[in-house]
């Protein structure tokens, strides 16, 4: 297998191609395509059905000729648009769907928020996929929509935290709320009457699922028209087909296009148009190395791109790809793929730089719970601040959604003899543990079926502990594990797969003299017996040097255990496993930042608790590293984190090594940072990351003046990488800035195992996490031995 994005080799026995008339003679990989006039299309010696002149000109789209299909991409008025919005809909009846037409008509709904309510006009745009609502302050346009792709889900009734305190005033059929990617915060909302709140709750889960089905060749698909295009009507249909372009790079392409000067594009303006947005030289240059002089694409050419790719590279695939993405009939009955089709597959799921096998559960799901790493979130409750923020239960489905398997509790006394929530002896806000219980039980196995930690920080009196226990027997009933898992094996944790849609209680529980120090040494407390019941594989104990029980398990802060890394890095490790750790940070740290879990993870350290509310590159690590095994939030660990008898010390920085060679070619729409400033466009640069034994290592391209829609690059950077089983890649995008500090445009983080090589796209993220989509990078990856 070849990595390296040289000139393809073709098979022996290939000719070179010979013009003849306006098309192309050509026999390679096995090939013979003949498409002159009178003349009969072979494939490997396997005559085809005789194509006419017009229909193989159909095919051939050189930007000189026929630009039908690139036409039919992007024109749509608005009237066809608000028709075709419904029409397209799967079933097809949607296209008289009530609810739709409710919402693009529009309702005056009422936004709540704590202390105060509004009603203001909520309508579909004839987009299909936005959002507009009206605004008292003067805004942008920009900040009055949001996106349908950008709906995590919507919920009905008072479901959420702010409806259940504020929109008591309302029905509770009329209330809903929208919940986002990212940490933007819930939209709550109420309609003046239920059939309007149902209209709207359905047609935004039609709206998502059909955005959520709809293929990328879907997208694309349109009738032909020849009316004129305003601006207002092309920024439509960019967003109909999910091209989510900037305002600037629009209108500036727009503007070159109008050659009229009539603020329109018609005919050959809108044909040009068509051409320069979908314009992408370098996978010209790539798909001509591979197609030759004919300019299309056998199946047995796509086999040879695949064999250079490192994947599966059988016919039979390379003939499924072509009739997955190639958009023009004609040359999929005949087996051949245009070059519209191949930039189809590169951008899909397919030609990712992550391997799509890994976003599957995958890895042995059976061994002890100590064999993974576990997703975890430190004062879970907390929406920002840990001296000033609010708590909220909606911090805890956020993480949820994240893949967390690893919830925080801190629990106080309070008022009514109910237990409360908060960071004590703060000012944050407090909210009742039956209301987080409750939202646990909702939320826990929404997203991933594997077993849910509660880590239960207790400083209530014996009284409120006997509430707490019995909130959680009450509300969680049989997912609460209460007893161990029948014939199990004691001197061992039982695996994810055994705890499969259980919620397991870490604790501390009573010893034989029905009480324990707490483990600063500061007081005594006793705990209620019923609490202390629950308890079962995560007890908590203080570190002991020697080897204690499965079921028991320590806190280590992160200045501890980096203490321990150092002094006895092997010890750790040994002890992880066979037991659970818990890693937080430093109490300092009153911003609620983050440290790197990769330094911690290197020991084996399985419950690396971080902020999940503070954005920032360590939460793109945590992203990156629960990315696999389907982000169900478990992460079997390399085996020699995993044996009892391992010599591995992460302090020696002996390890295995891999070169990784990465070409970073060009990026596509990378997002404004300014989106007001018209005359605000990035200088964008490239770095790539190496996180994993000792030094972060890093490389990084030149900047390129101006140019966030199309910048190129072409330059390769090398990296070395220590131990590739534990390390992460980060693709990181900044705009350049002489005078202060590098401005963050995105990344994307993944594991140095579930790296795929040759020519990928990296779909970028946002700080928060969100999808930046469209933005892209498209690079070239190789892999090889030192």
């Amino acid at each position: 297998m070849s990595g390296s994005p040289g000139r393809c080799t073709r098979r022996s026995g290939s000719k070179d191609a010979v013009r003849e008339g306006p098309f192309v003679t050509s026999r390679s990989c096995d090939r013979n395509v003949t498409a002159g006039p009178g003349r009969t299309a072979t494939l490997t010696g396997r005559p085809r059905a005789a194509l006419k002149t017009s229909e193989v000109h159909d095919m051939y789209m050189p930007a000189e000729g026929n630009l039908a299909l690139r036409r039919r991409v992007l024109w749509r008025t608005e009237n066809e648009l608000r028709s075709n919005i419904v029409a397209s809909m799967q079933p097809a009846t949607l296209s008289d769907d009530e609810d739709i037409n409710t919402m693009l008509v529009g309702a005056h709904l009422w936004k709540i928020r704590q202390g105060w309510r509004q009603q203001r006009l909520y309508r579909l745009e004839p987009d299909g996929m936005t959002i507009w609502y009206e605004s008292r302050a003067r805004k942008a346009r920009s900040k009055q929509i949001f996106s349908v792709l950008h709906i995590e889900s919507v919920r009905e009734g008072r479901q959420s935290e702010g409806l259940r305190r504020n929109g008591r005033r309302f029905p509770e059929s009329c209330c809903f709320s929208i919940s986002f990617m990212g940490r933007r915060r819930n939209l709550d909302l109420a309609a003046p009457t239920d059939q309007e709140a149902r209209s709207w709750v359905q047609g935004l889960h039609k709206l998502m699922e059909r955005a959520e089905a709809m293929s990328q060749r879907e997208k694309l698909a349109d009738r032909d028209g020849d009316e004129k295009m305003s601006f207002q009507e092309v920024k439509d249909m960019l967003r109909m087909i999910n091209i989510d372009m900037n305002d600037i790079y629009a209108y500036t392409l727009f503007k070159k296009c109008d050659r009229s000067n009539s603020d329109t594009l018609e005919d050959c303006e809108i044909e040009e148009f068509c051409t320069q947005l979908m314009q992408r030289p370098e996978l010209e240059e790539i798909f001509h190395r591979y197609s030759g002089e004919d300019r299309v694409l056998s199946a047995e050419e796509l086999q040879e791109f695949l064999q250079h790719q490192g994947e599966e590279a059988t016919l039979e695939r390379a003939q499924n790809i072509i009739h997955k993405f190639e958009l023009n009939e004609k040359a999929k009955q005949h087996g051949l793929m245009m070059q519209d089709g191949f930039m189809m597959y590169l951008l899909s799921a397919e030609g990712d730089i992550y391997n799509q096998k890994h976003r599957k559960v995958y890895q042995d799901m059976s061994q002890p719970l100590c064999h993974y790493f576990i997703s975890c979130s430190h004062n879970t409750y907390l929406t920002n601040h840990q001296l000033v923020g609010a708590s909220s239960t909606e911090s805890y489905i956020r993480a949820f959604t994240e893949g967390c398997r690893c919830v925080e509790l801190d629990c106080w006394e309070g008022a009514d003899g109910e237990p409360v929530i908060y960071h004590g002896h703060t000012l944050t806000s407090k909210i009742l543990f039956k209301d987080v219980i409750s939202t646990i039980k909702h939320f826990a196995f929404k997203y991933s079926p594997y077993p849910v930690i509660l880590s239960i920080e207790n400083h209530c009196g014996l009284k409120q502990q006997e509430t707490m226990a019995h909130h959680l027997r009450t509300i969680l009933g049989d997912v609460l594990l209460t007893a161990p898992i029948r014939n199990a094996d004691p001197a061992k944790l039982p695996s994810p797969e055994a705890l499969k849609g259980k919620i397991l209680v870490k604790a501390k529980k009573l010893s034989e003299r029905r009480s324990l120090e707490e483990e600063d040494g500061r007081s005594r407390m006793d705990i209620a017996q019923e609490l202390s019941d629950l308890v079962v594989y995560c007890q908590s104990v203080e570190y002991r040097d020697q080897p204690g029980k499965a079921c028991e398990m320590s806190s280590f802060s992160e200045d501890k255990v980096r203490r321990l890394m150092k002094d006895c890095g092997n010890a750790i490790v040994r002890y992880n496993t066979r037991q659970l750790s818990r890693i937080y940070p430093d109490g300092l740290r009153a911003n609620s930042s983050n440290f790197s879990p990769q330094e911690m993870w290197n020991a084996g350290c399985q419950l690396v608790a971080l902020n999940f509310q503070t954005p920032g590159y360590t939460m793109d690590l945590n992203r990156g590293r629960f990315l696999d095994n389907g982000a169900c939030g478990y992460v079997l660990k390399p085996k020699f984190l995993c044996r009892e008898d391992t010599l591995f010390n992460p302090e020696d920085g002996s390890s295995s090594l891999k070169i990784l060679n990465v070409k970073i070619i060009s990026a596509q729409q990378l997002p404004k940072l300014n989106q007001e400033n018209p005359n605000s466009i990035v200088d964008p640069f490239v770095r790539v990351e190496i996180h994993s034994l000792g030094k972060k290592r890093e490389r990084e391209t030149n900047y390129i003046l101006n140019n966030g829609f199309n910048p190129m690059w072409g330059e390769t950077l090398q990296l070395e990488v220590l131990c590739p089983e534990l390390a992460l890649v980060r693709f990181v995008v900044e705009d350049y800035d002489k005078t202060s500090s590098n401005d963050f445009v995105g990344q994307f983080t993944l594991p140095f195992t579930g790296l795929k090589q040759g020519y990928r796209h990296v779909h970028l993220f946002s700080k928060d996490g969100a999808s930046l989509s469209p933005a892209t990078l498209f690079i070239h990856v190789h892999i090889e031995d030192p």
